[in-house]
């Protein structure tokens, strides 16, 4: 995802910054609050937000030494890709890390490789094989890594709402447009329906397309992101959106609201950026005189519109790249890489927003036991977790993908 920033309230794509900076505040640092693993709840953050704790420890030093072996033995025949929430100990073995799109055209760009192991989540592996030849095979070294998100839209779920609003008349003037956090089924349906994919950078390009086409958007499935992009980088009112709840009748929308709304939004978010709220911003304000905040565009509005830096993983990255030596940040977005971007700027005060330290569970179950067992069964000559993509949803879904790549 490349660098972007959201317009609005103080924010722009130059990054420059505004708002209070807490000036006149004492400043003290206090250890973050752990949660117990499978313990903990924070009644403040999105329903359904769980921290597990702090990361887990580190793999026995031994399966390091199994990792690189392995690998060699391999050689050109295996490509490792590892998203930026990857915890440390895997991030060494890869040979591109990235956001998962990236990762996933990095995949494409291989045709040599033979294996590409993903260290991600399943439905950045789906998009790998998507985007890669038959002759390669996908390989996640844990199954049970999935997305909460991706899994908050089903697809028989988000078929019942296209019917709902064909029978309303209206699905012919709504383009689907859904976010690369989403299972290949999704993605596969937008593409039958005349869709496209987009990234949290391109995300104000995908919308702009979409309503060129047509009237409305149905965005799947992070409401927060289509939210943010529709307000505060394209001029639409928080009124112009509606939230669609797969779990009530007719969304729980009257079909008023459907013909009225702009932005018909699914309910679905992230697990980890949802954990930030307001008060994380305020805490941290008042805690740190001069502090920038830095969040992703997957939390929730009101963090967004209270921030001072607004964008995708690699803004992130690319910001705290170019800033001053001696400035302060606080980081919503990931642990693992709040805390690699921390080590790799001494220089800089980065700490993560949330004083309630929390990771992404589901990132963080490829382990280094897991990659080696990986990388050992493909020496052995067996394929593990292949991940496949059947051919019918695979064409679709490939459809809006490309549908993306064109984007003016």
């Amino acid at each position: 995802m490349a660098a972007c920033a959201l317009a609005g309230k103080g924010h722009s794509v130059s990054g420059h910054s505004s708002g209070s900076r807490g000036e006149g505040h004492d400043y003290h640092v206090t250890a973050p609050v752990l949660l117990l693993l499978g313990r903990g709840k924070d009644s403040g953050s999105e329903r359904g937000v769980e921290c597990p704790g702090d990361l887990p420890a580190p793999s026995d030093p031994g399966l390091v030494e199994r990792a690189r072996a392995a690998k060699a033995a391999l050689g050109e025949r295996v490509f490792v890709l590892g998203h930026h929430y990857q915890r440390d100990e895997v991030i060494q073995f890869a040979d591109v890390t990235g956001d998962s799109f990236k990762l996933a055209r990095e995949a494409a760009a291989r045709p040599d490789a033979e294996f590409i192991v993903f260290c991600g989540v399943h439905f950045m592996a789906e998009s790998a094989d998507i985007l890669t030849s038959d002759a390669q095979k996908v390989v996640l070294p844990d199954l049970a890594a999935g997305c909460s998100m991706a899994d908050m839209a089903v697809l028989e779920q988000v078929e019942q709402a296209w019917d709902l609003l064909t029978d309303l008349g209206i699905a012919e003037s709504t383009i689907p447009v859904t976010y690369m956090n989403s299972s290949a089924d999704i993605k596969g349906f937008v593409g039958r329906n005349k869709g496209v994919v987009c990234t949290s950078s391109n995300a104000k390009r995908a919308l702009t397309w979409a309503f060129e086409r047509g009237e409305k958007v149905l965005f799947l499935p992070d409401q927060h992101l289509g939210r943010n992009t529709a307000v505060l980088e394209m001029g639409f009112s928080l009124d112009d959106c509606v939230l669609y709840d797969p779990h009530k009748p007719d969304g729980g929308l009257t079909d008023d609201q459907f013909r009225r709304a702009k932005m018909i939004l699914w309910r679905g978010h992230c697990s980890v950026h949802g954990r930030f709220t307001l008060e994380c911003v305020n805490e941290v304000r008042e805690r740190v005189p001069g502090v920038n905040v830095l969040v992703h565009p997957e939390c929730r509005h009101e963090v967004v519109t209270a921030a001072d830096y607004v964008g995708s993983t690699e803004y992130i990255i690319k910001t705290l790249d170019a800033a001053p030596a001696g400035s302060k940040w606080a980081v919503g977005t990931e642990l693992n890489l709040v805390r690699r971007l921390a080590n790799a700027h001494p220089d800089k005060e980065i700490m993560f927003l949330d004083r309630t330290v929390c990771y992404c569970s589901t990132m963080n179950r490829i382990d280094l036991p897991h990659l080696v067992w990986a990388l050992e069964e493909l020496v052995a000559g067996r394929v593990p977790n292949r991940i496949t993509v059947d051919a019918d949803t695979a064409h679709h879904a490939r459809s809006a993908l490309d549908q993306m790549l064109a984007l003016p």
